[in-house]
C-alpha cells in the first residue's frame, strides 16, 4: 500500500473516531456538584433543561424542579411551570432580599408578583444548597400565587414544604447535608411534621409565633381554613 494511501486510511479513521471521543471528554470534563443525585449526570440534565429554562438560568433550579415529579410537590411544579393564577411560568432567581425590604434580609425566600409577573427570589446564601432542599423550597414559595397572605396560608405552605422534604430525603438521601442552612430549616420543618403525626399541628404553631407574619390575617383567598 502507498504512503498517500495510508495517509488518507488514517485520516479517515481518526475522523470517524474524534467526535465519540471528544464528546466522551466532554462528559468526563463536566462534573456535576456531589450535592446532585446520581441520576443527574451532565447530559441529563441538557436533556430537561429545555423543560425548565422559562424559570430562569439556574441549573440547580431545573434539577430542584424536576426532582419535585412524584413528590407531594407536584403541584407545585406544575404551578411554576405555568399552571397558576397568572398562566405564567414563575421566574426563578437568588436576588439579596434586604434591597427588597430590609425586613427581609434574612427571609429563606420570598413569593412576588408583579404586575402580571409571578417571582420566587431566593436568598443567596442558598445557591450552592443541596437542589432537592430547593425542591422543598420552591413547593412552599409557588403556593404563594397574588398578593394576599395569611397565617392559613403560611401553614399550608410550611406543612407543603416539610412533606417534600419528608419524601426528598428518601428518594434522595444525599440531600440531607446537614451542614447546610437551607438543610437545617427542612429538618426542622421535618421534625414538626413527624411530631405532628404527619400534620400541621406544631407547623402552625410555630407560624402563628413566627414575628414575620405577627400582622398577617388569618385568612386569605383560598386558604379560609387553619
Amino acid at each position: 500500500m502507498d504512503i498517500k494511501k495510508i495517509a488518507y486510511t488514517s485520516a479517515l479513521i481518526f475522523a470517524l473516531t474524534a467526535p465519540s471521543y471528544a464528546a466522551k471528554n466532554d462528559n468526563e470534563l463536566i462534573e456535576m456538584p456531589k450535592t446532585y443525585p446520581a441520576k443527574y449526570t451532565s447530559q441529563f440534565v441538557k436533556q430537561i433543561t429545555p423543560m425548565y429554562k422559562s424559570t430562569g438560568k439556574e441549573q440547580v433550579i431545573y434539577v430542584a424542579l424536576d426532582m419535585l415529579k412524584g413528590t407531594n410537590g407536584e403541584f407545585s411544579r406544575n404551578a411554576i411551570l405555568g399552571n397558576n393564577l397568572s398562566g405564567k411560568p414563575v421566574k426563578i432567581e437568588f436576588r439579596d432580599l434586604g434591597t427588597i425590604n430590609p425586613e427581609y434580609e434574612k427571609f429563606d425566600a420570598l413569593g412576588w408578583k408583579k404586575n402580571k409577573q409571578l417571582f420566587i427570589f431566593i436568598n443567596p446564601r442558598h445557591k450552592d444548597a443541596p437542589p432537592g432542599a430547593l425542591a422543598a423550597l420552591l413547593s412552599h414559595e409557588a403556593l404563594h400565587q397574588d398578593e394576599f397572605n395569611s397565617i392559613a396560608e403560611e401553614t399550608y405552605a410550611w406543612t407543603m414544604e416539610a412533606s417534600v422534604w419528608y419524601e426528598i430525603v428518601k428518594l434522595y438521601p444525599e440531600s440531607n447535608d446537614e451542614l447546610h442552612p437551607l438543610v437545617v430549616r427542612e429538618n426542622m420543618l421535618k421534625k414538626l411534621f413527624e411530631r405532628g403525626n404527619y400534620s400541621s399541628k406544631y407547623i402552625k404553631k410555630t407560624v402563628i409565633s413566627n414575628e414575620g407574619y405577627k400582622n398577617l390575617p388569618s385568612t386569605s383567598p383560598g386558604f379560609e381554613d387553619l
